[in-house]
């Protein structure tokens, strides 16, 4: 009787040990309980360099990810789909472009609030939008000349 009292306290300790460790997880990346977040998107002309779980920034601060890249059948522009925390207000003249961190690092969707009075709601595109510079393909043109006549 005193080993099956002593491992039932033991196993709460460790179920409470787990759950605590989940939450405090969960929290700290950003994910945890409680937090609500919102999609928004927008339509480039190149989605070249970024994918599903890229980072979303704001001020070179992380505040979100891209959820979704599809094509938009009417205007084969990219439709990038990424989420924002819900208190995060974005204002509707925002922009977004896709931005690199440095000549060897990877893509991110920068975004740069705008000085709206009117707010962006879930579901909403930003409409300001720049793609990505290819830097390789840029010099590739200055050192052929492909670019001056």
């Amino acid at each position: 009787m005193a080993n099956s009292v002593a491992e039932a306290i033991i196993g709460a300790v460790v179920l409470v040990s787990a759950a605590g460790f989940a939450l405090y997880a969960g929290q700290t990346s950003g994910h945890g309980f409680g937090q609500s977040e919102i999609p928004l998107s927008a339509k480039f002309r190149d989605a070249n360099g970024i994918s599903v779980g890229t980072d979303v920034r704001v001020a070179g601060i992380k505040v979100g990810s891209i959820t979704a890249l599809s094509l938009d059948p009417q205007s084969y522009q990219a439709q990038v789909t990424f989420t924002v925390p819900a208190t995060l207000q974005v204002p509707d003249d925002s922009d977004v472009k896709i931005a690199s961190e440095g000549l060897l690092g990877g893509n991110f969707l920068s975004v740069t609030p705008g000085a709206s009075e009117t707010m962006l709601a879930a579901g909403d595109e930003i409409t300001n939008t720049q793609g990505s510079i290819d830097l390789l393909n840029l010099l590739m043109r200055f050192g052929t000349g492909g670019g001056s006549k």
